[in-house]
């Protein structure tokens, strides 16, 4: 069952992984620091597209950004 909260921590941690501040992932999906936060903090989600972007920027498949599945890998 997809969780916001769950997506925001999964996506905090590949960020982190990659040593990247929202600053950064800020600028590749075209949005504000502010909307990364409220996407790590389970407060917002996001666009198909961003998912797409993020998914393809981490190397992790959506269904583990989703919650679908416990398996980051494509």
């Amino acid at each position: 069952m997809f969780s916001k909260e769950l997506f925001g921590q999964r996506l905090r941690m590949a960020r982190r992984q990659k040593k990247e501040n929202q600053d950064v992932l800020a600028e590749i999906l075209m949005v504000t620091k502010t909307q990364i936060s409220d996407m790590e903090q389970g407060k917002k989600t996001t666009t198909l597209e961003k998912l797409a972007l993020i998914c393809e920027h981490y190397g992790i498949s959506a269904d583990y950004l989703l919650g679908l599945t416990d398996d980051p890998n494509r």
